[in-house]
């Protein structure tokens, strides 16, 4: 009955000792995205004011809204879906510091077929890429000075 009853109030107290700091750091917000086609990939850059905590990508052939659970229809024939933790499109106050489009075909790229949000609760936000060809190649990855994530999608 000791063990356990300690084993609880450590488990409490790692709680209450990470939640604070969790909020006292906010979260990376999104300013713009921007597109650019490159030889042999196509880039996507997220502007952020700091950094996400994490993420994690999957491809997929269909993404669905991380709230509602409503399809978000893209053209394409393959979606590559990246969860970004510690990051939103809206500040603390929930006023946005993103107000470009949420789903939308990108301009001048070839392979890339759109971009659209598939999450944005909570500090965790969700893009999706759809692009053309199955067998593209993709690499997300962060840069700083200023922060950025950037996601590449390579076609052969």
């Amino acid at each position: 009955m000791k063990k356990r009853l300690g084993a609880v109030l450590l488990a409490v107290a790692a709680v209450f000792t990470f939640v604070p700091v969790a909020s006292a750091q906010g979260h990376a917000e999104l300013t713009n995205i921007r597109t650019g086609k490159h030889d042999g990939y196509e880039r996507i850059v997220l502007d952020l004011n700091g950094l996400p905590s994490n993420s994690m990508s999957r491809e997929a052939t269909e993404v669905s809204n991380c709230a509602s659970g409503n399809p978000v229809p893209m053209a394409g024939n393959e979606i590559l879906e990246t969860m970004f933790f510690g990051a939103a499109s809206y500040d603390e106050n929930f006023d946005p510091t993103y107000t470009g489009p949420r789903n939308f075909v990108p301009q001048g790229l070839t392979n890339v077929k759109g971009i659209a949000f598939t999450c944005d609760f909570e500090a965790t936000m969700g893009i999706a890429v759809s692009y053309e060809n199955a067998n593209s190649w993709h690499k997300v990855f962060t840069l700083t000075n200023p922060d950025r994530v950037v996601i590449d999608i390579y076609s052969y």
